[in-house]
């Protein structure tokens, strides 16, 4: 089969939805392929490769993270769960008719290059009864995710408990009852730490650096809703928020946490003080960096060691796109070099939405994203000069998207941008590519 003027677009969370969303504005043809049965992608929590859990809600208010074009509901909660959220996704799908062209159920096992003599793309998907097919494409749009494929570490030694890294858990029923350790700190970390100590017998966080923790809540509304107007610049929003955060939470050190070895927002900050609350309660211990296992004894860099019955690796996801071959997205070190964090420099019909992290970006950002593939396919099947000026911006130097911020040079920030330059160079070349 083929389809010479249609788009394959792999995933149906919300890089999916808001991708088949601005393709139908554009009038482009598309096929949609999703593994599991529905759409919402990790928050489908009954997903194959759903990395959510029972108590998973978001970090950011749903009127920062929320489609613009498309409102949560007002009875809808500041910080929803995953089944409003579910729900959201449902409502998106149904109200501009997208589902009816994803294919539900089915896997996309290899994406290539078509041959030459056709051009585009040929994509080869297993569907629900096990099927096999290829077919071929105009072009593909990846926006399968980029936290469904777990990062664990090798750590020294041998732990003969129990090992699962958040990816796998979905209950604190697995932990009644048992002492558990949790290696790392970051949200999910600290997520399941305060889920714990309402079942487990004894709860201990390992923790490598110092982290920023920021309330869901400042002077009684969601954190991410103030200072929404112009942004301030990197430093004076620095020095301005890290004073208002030793009002509201202290100093996390007091706690038993390192010092930061970084300022505010150079790395994602942990969205949750509850964790703050069960550590000055004495339900939840912080102990060093792993140094090494020894059957369930676990010893620590500052000497001292604890005896665990299970082993919970927060540490974190990779970028995973397992069916194209990482040449065709220009991969260099931990992610894809890519044009705005979206254009192949290796294909002009090669595209990948989703692949950003920033504090506060929310779906819109993902939404503007799929806005501009839309408007360059559209530009380019029109012969528009404009798409050729973006070409060249695709093969020259990468833009500065860090909006002044200096990220630490860790592997989980490889994608990492800031939410107001990173939105300011895409609306750019949206406006030069509609003009």
């Amino acid at each position: 089969m083929s389809s010479p003027s249609t788009y394959a677009l792999i995933g149906a969370g919300p890089s999916g939805l808001a991708g088949a969303r601005n393709l139908d504005r554009r009038g482009i043809a598309w096929t949609g392929f999703e593994l599991a049965d529905d759409v919402g992608g990790l928050w489908n929590i009954d997903a194959p490769r759903s990395t959510v859990y029972e108590s998973a809600h978001l970090i950011s208010s749903r009127t920062t993270t929320e489609f613009t074009e498309f409102p949560m509901r007002e009875d809808v909660a500041d910080y929803p769960g995953h089944r409003a959220l579910m729900a959201y996704f449902g409502d998106f799908a149904d109200t501009f008719g997208l589902r009816d062209r994803f294919r539900f159920g089915t896997e996309v096992t290899r994406v290539e290059p078509a041959g030459p003599s056709t051009g585009g793309w040929d994509v080869t998907s297993r569907g629900p009864d096990g099927t096999t097919t290829t077919e071929t494409f105009a072009g593909v749009i990846l926006a399968n995710g980029t936290l469904s494929e777990p990062n664990v570490p090798q750590l020294e030694g041998e732990f003969t408990g129990e090992v699962m890294h958040t990816s796998a858990y979905k209950s604190p029923e697995v932990f009644r009852g048992k002492r558990v350790l949790i290696v790392g700190a970051g949200n999910s970390g600290c997520d399941i730490a305060v889920d714990a100590v309402h079942h487990a017998a004894a709860v201990d966080l390992s923790v490598r650096r110092g982290y920023y923790f920021v309330p869901k809540y400042l002077f009684g509304k969601p954190a991410d809703t103030l200072n929404q107007g112009r942004p301030l610049p990197a430093r004076l929003k620095q020095a301005i928020d890290s004073r208002v955060l030793r009002m509201f939470t202290g100093d996390p050190v007091r706690f038993g946490f390192p010092e930061p070895d970084y300022k505010i927002y150079e790395s994602h900050p942990v969205v949750n003080t509850l964790v703050l609350h069960h550590i000055g309660h004495g339900d939840v211990a912080v102990r060093k960096d792993v140094a090494r296992l020894d059957g369930q004894d676990v010893h620590f860099v500052d000497g001292s060691s604890g005896t665990y019955d299970v082993l919970v690796l927060a540490t974190g996801y990779r970028l995973h796109y397992p069916f194209i071959d990482r040449q065709h997205l220009s991969w260099t070190g931990a992610a894809p070099d890519l044009h705005l964090n979206i254009f192949s420099p290796e294909h002009d019909d090669l595209f990948v939405l989703g692949m950003i992290e920033a504090s506060g970006i929310g779906w819109q950002g993902r939404y503007e994203q799929a806005e501009l593939v839309a408007a360059f396919i559209a530009a380019k099947e029109t012969g528009s000069p404009a798409a050729d000026r973006l070409l060249e911006q695709v093969h020259g130097p990468r833009p500065d998207l860090t909006g002044g911020y200096h990220y630490l040079w860790l592997e989980r920030m490889s994608y990492y941008v800031n939410k107001d330059a990173y939105r300011r160079a895409v609306g750019r070349a949206i406006k030069e590519l509609s003009a």
